[in-house]
């Protein structure tokens, strides 16, 4: 029966994608190198592991809107879903490595956006958690299935850069913000009364001068 061992080798943005999209590099090993493996469905849920790094006093302000006052973060800061993502392995014997495909959002309503726009630098301490299903060449030639354990996880220093690399490919100098209907509709009324031509520009007259 095969005993899978699973490595996360990099992460690089997709970059043709109709929308943003993370490419994990998966490093897959068979314990018992001698079995062919025909194919693997292949789930993954990954988690924010959010106690494992520190936070720049700047980054612990972004981030007052997910865990609250830096003050309670020894209660508030909590390991969080972040998404799950599936693939389908091709056969092979041994090893060996294969794309695992991640949706993104730049919704600043998701928990996960906010997380990672909000830190500067550095790594996401993340959390890749496998499940599925193997189907293996068993010493008879038959095919067999078994589920992967649930025990099966590995970590991955995400890096902060790669998540702002793809961002600024899918949209550059911009970020999204979705509104409750009737206030997007007040807010464009007062665009079209003030004769703003553009959002920044309404938004810019109604935001108090810092300076």
């Amino acid at each position: 029966m095969p005993d899978l061992e699973f490595q996360v080798a990099g992460a690089e943005p997709q970059l043709y994608a109709a929308s943003p999209l993370l490419i994990f590099k998966l490093a897959i090993a068979n314990a018992k190198a001698e079995e062919e493996i025909q194919t693997i469905m292949l789930h993954c849920q990954i988690q924010i592991d959010a106690t494992r790094r520190r936070y720049l006093p700047q980054e612990q302000e972004r981030l007052m809107d997910l865990f609250g006052e830096p003050e309670r973060w020894d209660q508030t800061l909590r390991p969080m879903l972040w998404t799950h993502a599936e693939t389908v392995v091709r056969p092979f014997v041994a090893r060996t490595t294969v794309d695992l495909p991640v949706p993104c959002t730049f919704d600043f309503n998701i928990a996960a956006t906010k997380y990672f726009a909000g830190l500067e630098s550095g790594e996401a301490p993340l959390v890749l958690q496998f499940s599925g299903t193997i189907f293996y060449a068993a010493e008879n030639g038959a095919l067999q299935a078994v589920q992967i354990p649930w025990s099966k996880e590995v970590r991955y220093r995400f890096p902060i850069a790669t998540w702002q690399k793809m961002m600024d490919l899918y949209y550059p100098n911009s970020a999204w913000l979705s509104l409750r209907r009737d206030v997007f509709d007040r807010l464009y009324l007062y665009k079209v009364r003030h004769g703003l031509p553009t959002w920044e520009q309404t938004l810019e007259r109604l935001l108090p001068d810092d300076h």
